[in-house]
């Protein structure tokens, strides 16, 4: 059998195409085209499968790949040709039906019957194009500037059935030896005619005179209309805040079904939640930031039902269940320490009694062969975790260092440990059922659900523990001083160890979105920055200010030569005290601090050794607390111009954030400070961008090749130039905050978004509408004149009537989603808004650890039977074309 491919690509003089084949389980086979004429690549191939999967690279004249292609071609060939003539385009990622090809597809078509298509062998061509279509009533139909394809004519449309999701193939006979064009069409079943053309200039393709040859059109991105994409709107709840009848004092997995039920009412098509991974480190509060996740595998036990389990409660303990049920059900917000408390009580309780019946559950059997791979290492984790009380497993009297081997023992009905390790894994399994339960009945109303992905992992993590190669253990990550917090954030998490995921092929980044996959539709990477350059602190650190970019250029010493800076250690990347500064951070109390620092003889100070960094300063405090002077040390503890790193034996530096704006670079001679300033700007806007486009387009491309998940990408914060033109290239949704724009502007108008974008009110990580606007006065009166087109005076409290401005606004914009969170929606009736308004606020990311407690004022119960509420946000969804 003979392929004989030709694709457009405008390469530049010594470059080149290759096709490379992938032929089932055997190696590819790479074969090099050769240029023709008008940017037209060609080469011919003896295949002898009945379908293809290729992809075509760019190399250079040494060989070296430049680029390829992201997604592969899928071909199958009609058992009646042995030669085929293969017309191609360049198969971006970009392309519509790359990113629109997803699972939210397929649960909006979750009726789909692939069709079947009869290719004879009069036919000459075989039309083929993959176009996402999510009105189940419409279908792709072409016509042409030939007889055989119609003359234009709209009543003459060849049908083209869809052969699987989003593809669609007719075979005809064009008998007429002319040039050819064409266009695609949308055709509506209901109304049996044409309703549209698609965009630009008319396709082509050539005449086939031969009868032993098929001739392949093989086209990419059907050029929609905005109107003709899928436009969703949603809502962003936590789990964790939903409130039901049925609830335990925090939102259930099981909930989430009512929530399903209040989304279908409203005609809003998406669910997005924070992540739902378990974080218990110890049982107190601080487990209730959903960020620090103690397996990226497991669940969180706090969303388990105890009356939706496999099994009853004793008896005897019902009506204390009922009881501690009513009790926490009527707080306001999430105790979460009794919560956690009385769950892993009634759990414990139900294991115990039944855990015969548990043992020989064939289902709990198949679940722990099948998650094996990570459910025993958790399991055991969670065993001695609570053995020893603490998650960080340097403290513990054994299994400091995984050793497989010595773990599967906990798993033998001969140990001591066997009844507790396995009590965790039958958690895990109920969860499983209940989550999988919920996300499949909202499936089945054509509602998808978007998860969250946390960029880090838990210091004291199942991951850390098991695979710490894999990690940064020595460094935290966080991010640089933002608006939310001039001092920089310090997650404590480890850092990427980039190099060793790449030589094992990323395989640790495929099992975990194959893991979310199983629930997911959509997921949002937060900090999505971190897969170009991540923010990282040494551990002697505490705040965000003393990190800088990894990877990144740094400044090398022969560099401060050529910027005409008489580099010095002590004064560069130390502290610089003097009596002024310690006057203007202590006042009064700057004999207080002689406690921690030298004097010198030169009129400076140097902290004392054993306070020479923030993490000695904060352990001193821990057990000597100093009041009013701890913050203020902290911060002369980061009064630094540089910040050095040892990197393959060599000393290098990276210029601390806002270095300008320093004690230490005030009291530097003139001629210094112009050169560190521009060596600053050089540094953080200049030299990196084309290092963490490199990184990103390495590590990014593997993780959607990996998942049929629709990816969106938080890309708030110091966002790169190169972030935007990656995240386009490969269709990542990127996210606009109204508030928060990128650029310098007061506000980020909606009506500016384009298709990729989601676009929303404010987040999980913000005030919501009704506190932002009591929060500034002045950038409130701003907004309300010339973002809202209000005249006057803007009013002391956000009414539901600006409210609903503002959600218009975002829901009639080009963007793909428009997603807001339930308080947001609430907003838009005086009836339904919470009267504590400060109970609204999920995070604050200024306040670490911050208590993560937020719970619906209404019940979803209630909120269904809201039914003038409902029908007016269900109109505006129909009226802006989310449906």
């Amino acid at each position: 059998m003979k392929l004989y491919f030709n694709v457009g690509y405008r390469a530049k003089v010594g470059e080149k195409l290759q096709v490379v084949i992938h032929e089932g389980g055997t190696a590819s086979q790479t074969h090099s085209m050769f240029y023709t004429e008008n940017d037209l690549w060609k080469c011919e191939v003896d295949y002898f499968s009945k379908s293809a999967s290729y992809q075509y690279q760019l190399v250079d004249g040494k060989g070296i790949l430049l680029r390829t292609e992201f997604v592969k071609h899928h071909l199958n060939f009609p058992h009646n040709y042995k030669e085929f003539i293969i017309f191609d385009e360049w198969n971006n990622k970009n392309f519509p039906e790359n990113y629109l090809n997803n699972k939210i597809l397929y649960n909006k078509l979750n009726q789909f019957s692939p069709e079947k298509i009869t290719v004879l062998k009069k036919h000459t061509h075989l039309f083929r194009i993959e176009a996402p279509i999510y009105n189940p009533n419409w279908k792709i139909v072409l016509f042409g500037s030939t007889a055989s394809l119609g003359n234009w004519d709209y009543n003459k449309v060849i049908h083209l059935s869809q052969t699987d999701f989003g593809i669609w193939e007719a075979s005809v006979e064009i008998p007429e030896n002319e040039y050819i064009q064409f266009k695609y069409c949308i055709y509506d079943i209901n109304e049996g005619k044409v309703i549209d053309v698609e965009n630009g200039e008319n396709r082509f393709t050539v005449p086939n005179q031969s009868k032993e040859i098929l001739q392949i059109v093989s086209n990419h991105y059907f050029k929609f209309k905005s109107y003709q994409m899928y436009h969703a709107a949603g809502v962003a709840v936590p789990v964790f805040s939903l409130r039901t009848n049925d609830g335990f004092g925090v939102g259930e997995f099981s909930d989430m079904k009512k929530l399903a039920d209040w989304t279908k009412e409203t005609n809003l098509g998406i669910i997005q939640i924070l992540p739902i991974n378990d974080t218990t480190a110890n049982y107190s509060w601080t487990d209730s930031y959903p960020y620090a996740a103690v397996s990226v595998y497991a669940l969180h036990p706090q969303y388990i039902s105890l009356e939706n389990l496999d099994f009853e409660l004793p008896k005897d303990l019902v009506e204390e269940f009922e009881t501690e049920k009513e009790s926490l059900n009527s707080l306001e917000l999430i105790d979460y320490e009794k919560m956690i408390s009385a769950k892993w009580k009634y759990l414990k309780a139900v294991f115990t009694e039944d855990k015969d019946k548990i043992y020989k559950d064939r289902g709990f059997k198949k679940f722990i062969k099948d998650n094996e791979t990570w459910l025993l290492p958790y399991s055991a984790f969670c065993v001695l975790r609570d053995k020893y009380k603490t998650p960080n497993f340097n403290e513990w009297k054994t299994h400091k260092k995984y050793i497989a081997g010595k773990i599967t023992p906990f798993f033998s009905t001969k140990s001591k440990d066997y009844d507790a390790a396995m009590l965790h894994a039958w958690v895990q399994y109920q969860l499983h059922k209940q989550l999988k339960d919920a996300i499949d009945y909202t499936h089945s109303l054509g509602i998808s659900v978007k998860g969250d992905l946390p960029i880090g992992i838990y210091r004291y993590s199942v991951e850390a523990w098991t695979e710490p190669d894999l990690f940064g253990m020595d460094f935290q990550a966080g991010a640089p001083p933002d608006q939310f917090t001039a001092l920089g954030q310090n997650w404590e998490f480890p850092t990427y160890n980039w190099e060793a995921m790449k030589a094992d092929n990323y395989t640790w980044w495929k099992n975990r979105f194959k893991a979310l996959e199983q629930y997911f539709d959509a997921m949002r990477i937060d900090h999505i920055l971190g897969f170009f350059r991540i923010w990282r602190m040494p551990v002697s650190a505490t705040q965000g200010i003393l990190g800088y970019f990894y990877p990144a250029v740094p400044v090398i010493l022969e560099e401060f030569k050529a910027w005409n800076i008489p580099f010095d250690f002590n004064r560069y990347c130390k502290p610089f005290i003097n009596d002024q500064i310690l006057w203007d951070y202590f006042g009064e109390n700057s004999g207080k601090v002689l406690e921690f620092i030298n004097s010198n003889q030169d009129g400076t100070y140097s902290f004392k050794e054993e306070f020479d960094t923030q993490r000695k300063l904060a352990n001193f405090f821990k057990k000597n607390p100093q009041g009013a002077i701890e913050e203020q040390l902290l911060a002369l503890c980061a009064n630094v111009l540089f910040l050095e790193e040892e990197r393959d034996g060599q000393k290098v530096y990276h210029p601390r954030f806002n270095v300008y704006g320093t004690d230490s670079y005030k009291y530097l001679r003139e001629e210094e400070k112009q050169p560190i300033y521009d060596l600053y700007h050089d540094y953080f806007f200049r030299r990196q961008d084309h290092l963490w486009y490199e990184q990103a387009m390495e590590k990014l491309p593997m993780i959607l090749n990996a998942t049929e998940m629709l990816i969106c990408g938080e890309d708030l914060g110091l966002v790169p130039a190169c972030v935007p033109v990656v995240m386009d290239e490969l269709g990542i949704i990127a996210l606009k905050i109204q508030r928060m724009p990128a650029e310098n502007i007061p506000f980020y108008d909606p009506k500016n978004a384009s298709y990729l974008n989601v676009v929303t009110a404010s987040s999980h990580d913000s005030s919501t509408l009704r506190q932002w606007w009591k929060e500034d006065s002045a950038l409130i009166q701003k907004y309300f004149n010339q973002q809202l087109i209000q005249y006057g005076k803007a009013p002391e409290e956000l009414d539901s009537y600006l409210a609903e401005i503002i959600m218009k606004q975002h829901l009639y914009s080009e963007a793909i989603m428009a997603i807001f969170p339930i308080q947001e929606f609430l907003a838009t009736d005086p009836e339904l808004t919470n009267p504590k308004i400060d109970n609204e606020r999920i995070n604050n990311p200024a306040v670490f650890p911050h208590y993560w407690r937020y719970r619906m004022h209404l019940n979803l119960e209630e909120l269904k039977e809201k039914q003038l509420f409902n029908s007016k946000i269900s109109d505006w969804v129909r009226d802006s074309g989310r449906m």
